[in-house]
């Protein structure tokens, strides 16, 4: 992935970040994960609660939904529930605005989803497609991670890296916007390792195998992924945990970019280069990104 290559600003140089598998990965990751969960919150339309087990259906006690009720003649609340928990979600979640604007009885807005209709069929369709795309990209990532040992040598955190007093340093620096500047950003920080290494050898797997765990011609081939996950539901309720805390990673991660400077970082991701100030090995607001 090209892109044109300005000179770095005065007081700073620019030097190799990414290699271009890690750059093509990466922007492919990215657009894979959007469509998926949003098509994924299409499929979850159809059935917005999560059970734990081998089954679920409307009789049961769901562990976790999405809904409307009426609260008088004529009146209706969103509602989230968490085992006993229930919180008012009305205009968010359960009970949102609908095409003309008014308020109907639908888990997530129409902004949300793919497509922004309710279409289950559809919905299937865009995730299944970029499901695999997304396994396929991921694979790569991980050959070409070995390969040319992008993770060993930039993901694998070291001992000192480890210790408790080094991760507590990184909290507080991530804390005060106080990132590495210099060659020191040149390397990934704790903190980064650690959420890194869990979304690639973590999240990810554990969607994907939840995912082909909810499908029948999957249980067929390979019937222990059922045994794995304690149940069809279970694998269900995982997947979107998964997802949940995907999402989440997704936001620090935008957060970071803009408090780092989304210029240089995406910048980065484009061309490769990253601009990198001379001086001290801290300053506030510039943080390397993956």
């Amino acid at each position: 992935m090209a892109g044109v290559d300005l000179p770095a600003p005065a007081g700073r140089r620019k030097v190799h970040r990414h290699a271009l598998a890690t750059r093509i990965t990466h922007w492919l990751n990215a657009l894979c994960v959007t469509v998926l969960l949003m098509s994924g919150l299409q499929i979850f339309l159809a059935h917005p609660a999560l059970y734990w087990g081998a089954s679920g259906a409307d009789a049961d006690r769901p562990a976790f939904e999405i809904g409307a009720e009426t609260v008088t003649v004529g009146v209706q609340r969103g509602y989230v529930r968490l085992g006993s928990a229930t919180l008012d979600t009305t205009g968010a979640l359960g009970l949102v605005p609908g095409a003309d604007g008014d308020l109907t009885e639908r888990a997530f807005p129409r902004w949300a989803t793919i497509p922004g209709w309710r279409s289950l069929a559809l919905g299937r369709r865009w995730h299944f497609f970029f499901a695999w795309l997304f396994v396929a990209n991921l694979s790569a990532y991980y050959l070409f991670g070995l390969i040319n040992k992008h993770l060993r040598r930039d993901l694998a955190p070291t001992r000192a890296q480890l210790r408790p007093r080094a991760i507590l340093e990184d909290i507080v620096d991530h804390l005060r916007l106080k990132f590495p500047k210099g060659e020191a950003a040149l390397h990934y920080n704790p903190l980064q390792k650690l959420a890194y290494l869990s979304v690639i050898v973590g999240l990810l797997p554990t969607m994907i195998l939840t995912g082909l765990t909810m499908s029948p011609g999957m249980d067929a081939i390979a019937p222990w992924l059922v045994d794995l996950f304690g149940g069809r539901q279970s694998a269900r309720t995982v997947h979107f945990i998964a997802a949940s805390a995907l999402l989440l990673f997704v936001v620090v991660h935008l957060v970071m970019v803009v408090l780092a400077g989304p210029i240089n970082g995406v910048r980065a991701m484009i061309t490769g280069k990253l601009a990198i100030s001379e001086g001290n090995d801290h300053e506030p607001h510039s943080a390397p990104q993956k």
